[in-house]
């Protein structure tokens, strides 16, 4: 018997990760029908060239999921919506969003199903580890006065500074009324931030989040945007690059002046420690985390300028 409040949908987004899909998505899939047989999985296959998207096809075709065949690269968020957008046309009631480089098991599936039935409202994510067992995701909290980033086992009883807890887009349980309530993924981010935005619309506009401590997935980060997966630390440059970009973005579409303005003074400083979670030697083996900060740090501040532009613009009409 299903304990889905009704139809379930999986929709991943893939970027030339085919290979990922067959090792991944298969086991996913089974996973979900057996909560839910009549699970329906969606791919969004954004575009990265022909040998991939042919590749994908095959593997759908294989397991007759629905293949969404996006002509262009319309980012993580843009394929969010894309694939969930088809799921609720399909009838579905929850969707689970998860990486293609991810996978996760019945019970876990289970434990965000009942999390959610009670609180139709509530955005869910389980825990998440790599494959070893350490922990990748467990919470964590966004910093409002600056736009850094804390775990949340690091919380400190009395702290009064501010800060938004956001769950990660590697894997999410979203219903129908969630979505609807949120309006779905914002587009602009391309990658990264854009499920610490949609978090917080969840929740201003009257939803919730909760972390399902005793559910768990399983990310191998990096399938796509680690440089050199089997010996560096190093990050792809689209990283680093939509990281330093994107808190900016964020800053101007939800912070008042003062917070973007402190945001923008930080933007160096924020941006060094974006490039060394790739380590050290990656500094001297290649250009591009050189490249992505000089191209991140210069984007956002020409956000920060803007926006400041027309809120000056504001105050004289």
């Amino acid at each position: 018997m299903s304990i889905v409040h009704g139809r379930l949908a999986v929709v991943v987004v893939n970027y030339a990760s085919a290979g990922l899909l067959q090792r991944n998505l298969v086991t996913v899939e089974q996973e979900a029908r057996a909560i839910e047989q009549d699970a329906l999985v969606i791919v969004v296959d954004n575009w990265s060239n022909a040998d991939e998207r042919r590749a994908a096809k095959d593997i759908a075709r294989e397991h007759d999921w629905v293949l969404m065949e996006p002509e262009a690269n319309s980012g993580f968020g843009g394929g969010v919506n894309l694939g969930v957008t088809r799921a609720l046309a399909e009838g579905a009631t929850d969707v689970l969003v998860i990486n293609p480089d991810a996978h996760i098991d019945r019970d876990s599936l289970h434990r965000l199903a009942s999390a959610t039935a009670a609180s139709r409202t509530t955005l869910a994510s389980p825990m998440i580890t790599d494959s070893e067992g350490r922990t990748w995701f467990a919470g964590i909290d966004l910093l409002l006065h600056d736009g850094t980033m804390r775990a949340r086992r690091k919380r400190v009883e009395g702290d009064t500074q501010p800060f938004e807890p956001w769950l990660s887009g590697a894997c999410l349980w979203i219903t129908r009324e969630v979505w609807e309530l949120s309006g779905g993924f914002d587009h602009d981010y391309f990658l990264y931030w854009e499920d610490v935005d949609f978090s917080r619309r969840v929740v201003s506009a009257g939803g919730s989040l909760l972390l399902v401590e005793d559910a768990r997935a399983v990310h191998d980060e990096g399938g796509t945007q680690r440089a050199e997966p089997e010996t560096s630390r190093a990050k792809s440059e689209g990283y680093y690059y939509y990281n330093i970009r994107n808190r900016m973005l964020y800053a101007v579409r939800h912070l008042d002046d003062a917070a973007v303005q402190r945001w923008r003074r930080s933007i160096p400083r924020t941006a060094r420690e974006v490039i060394l979670r790739g380590g050290r030697r990656q500094l001297i083996q290649s250009a591009a985390p050189i490249r992505a900060y000089l191209r991140g740090v210069r984007e956002a501040r020409r956000i920060a300028r803007t926006h400041t532009s027309v809120q000056k613009g504001r105050k004289w009409s």
